[in-house]
């Protein structure tokens, strides 16, 4: 008797640390649109497009911008300083706050599943290094596959990174469940998700566009709010002050 209570509070212990470690504390980021709030948890896997995310939140440079390229059963687009206030016949995509960031692609940790948030960058012909756009950023929609399709993908995936990218068995399936975009694996970085506010996504994502995939309604993002910050977020933030 002694024996089995034993192990019924080591059991419980191991539950009580497992279940401690799936809920540490992520950055958090709300996004206040015009179509709803869409609460975003950031990677610390991927700190300095974390740190970045979060300054620009913090500092107010995504108030007032738009989600200004949206494709249904794809992607919505936000991000560029040039949206703010943008007339209709604007051509938007090109700004950005004057940098680039470094790839931070974490395979097979993070990639394209629905509720995916990565950042946008140039293409291969103009940027093999795959550096990502500094404000720009997409949430990822898409689509479920089958497959068969998901194989094409992999075989395509793989080819596009040289064989560095793979899909692996648990992200087909990840991909079965959820649905998504995994045509972009390996070349953008993935570097958080939507943990609240998938719906207003899906509302977005279904919007009537024009000729350059501009909502003909815009979608504000009118406040960025830093909710919270991760442990490893506030200590890059001390060490960034002492320096």
């Amino acid at each position: 008797m002694k024996k089995i209570l034993l192990l019924a509070i080591l059991a419980m212990f191991t539950v009580v640390f497992v279940e401690g470690k799936t809920r540490e504390k992520r950055s958090v980021v709300r996004l206040e649109t015009s179509a709803g709030n869409i609460r975003i948890a950031l990677s610390d896997d991927t700190p300095a497009h974390r740190d970045n995310f979060l300054k620009l939140a913090a500092t107010g440079f995504y108030d007032g911008t738009l989600f200004h390229r949206v494709i249904k059963d794809f992607m919505i687009q936000g991000g560029d300083p040039e949206s703010k206030g943008a007339p209709r016949d604007s051509v938007l995509g090109e700004g950005s706050p004057g940098y680039l960031l470094p790839p931070e692609i974490d395979l097979p940790y993070q990639y394209h599943l629905r509720g995916a948030v990565a950042m946008a960058r140039e293409g291969d012909e103009v940027n093999p290094d795959r550096l990502s756009n500094g404000s720009q950023f997409y949430i990822v929609w898409g689509k479920k596959l089958s497959i068969k399709e998901l194989d094409a993908i992999a075989a395509q995936v793989k080819e596009a990174t040289d064989g560095t990218a793979q899909l692996t068995r648990d992200m087909k399936l990840e991909y079965l469940d959820r649905g998504g975009a995994p045509h972009l694996d390996g070349q953008y970085t993935v570097f958080g998700e939507v943990i609240e506010g998938m719906d207003v996504v899906e509302r977005i994502q279904a919007m009537a566009t024009d000729n350059h995939d501009r909502p003909l309604e815009d979608v504000v993002i009118r406040h960025a709010v830093v909710e919270q910050k991760s442990k490893k977020a506030e200590a890059a933030g001390q060490r960034k002050r002492r320096i």
